[in-house]
């Protein structure tokens, strides 16, 4: 397995590396992830190709096997990694509670944006205050394939830091934000890393997704029916390189790939949108 590829299965697993190199690396938990800083998760890349890790604030483990066994090198147990909750009632009290965007901050916060404000039936809604939620902008990410519920993503619209996280202990890998619904989807797709990545590449391409993160952008499947896919990169290393993924993997399947990159490295199209309103 080659240092690229094993990148991009610890991506669709919510584990994110800046380098390939062997040895450890520290990164955020994807289970109890606290924020941009945090580094609790302890990674180990091994130099025949395959990785373990350790979460040592939440006790989240797994490994990848690497293709080759090097000679004398100490084995390890490969521990299969938690799977998460599926959609669970706490999710579903939670998206119930939820209002429509139309009139609520969360609208008000994209219009700041310069985003495209997605139609009433889209799976982005506003999250009022109470208890540990609220007020944000509320995602329900669905499998990108088959369309089931899988986790919620908030944008906190009060300042409070993390700004954006996922629900704890929710699966993630394999999922998208329908700013869209399935069926406004008929021959071409947009598909963005962020939602307001993807609102913002709405005003030339209609309709958009948002993939929530660089693994899920690089994994993302083809769909049967959609000829066209349009992928709005973030002009960095990760992002040009999990979109690069996505691109080769539909165009093997035949299909046509435009793929969009900001001319200023660093941005997304949400930046580009800023600046030009």
């Amino acid at each position: 397995m080659s240092a690229g590829d094993l990148l991009f299965r610890l991506g669709d697993l919510g584990i994110h590396l800046k380098h390939d190199s062997s040895g450890e690396h520290r990164t955020a938990c994807p289970e109890c992830d606290r924020g941009p800083k945090d580094t609790a998760l302890a990674v180990r890349l091994e130099a025949d190709g395959g990785a373990t890790w350790l979460c040592h604030r939440c006790g989240f483990s797994g490994g990848i096997r690497g293709e080759r066994t090097m000679l004398g090198a100490p084995t390890r147990p490969v521990v299969p990694p938690r799977a998460g909750l599926a959609w669970s009632e706490t999710a579903e009290a939670i998206w119930r509670r939820s209002e429509p965007l139309a009139g609520s901050a969360a609208a008000d916060y994209l219009r700041v944006r310069c985003c495209v404000l997605p139609p009433p039936d889209a799976d982005l809604r506003y999250l009022p205050a109470r208890g540990d939620h609220g007020p944000a902008m509320l995602a329900r990410v669905t499998h990108a394939a088959t369309g089931k519920p899988m986790s919620l993503h908030f944008t906190r619209l009060d300042g409070s830091e993390p700004r954006k996280l996922l629900l704890k202990g929710h699966r993630k890998a394999g999922g998208v934000v329908r700013l869209w619904p399935d069926d406004s989807v008929t021959t071409h797709l947009c598909i963005a890393e962020g939602t307001e990545t993807a609102l913002s590449a709405a005003w030339a391409y209609l309709p958009a997704w948002a993939a929530v993160d660089c693994g899920n952008l690089a994994s993302f499947p083809v769909l049967p029916g959609v000829e066209v896919l349009v992928i709005a990169a973030d002009h960095d290393p990760p992002g040009t390189a999990a979109a690069e993924a996505c691109a080769a993997r539909w165009v093997d399947a035949g299909r046509e790939v435009v793929l969009w990159v900001p001319d200023t490295a660093g941005q997304d199209f949400n930046d580009v949108a800023r600046e030009v309103a």
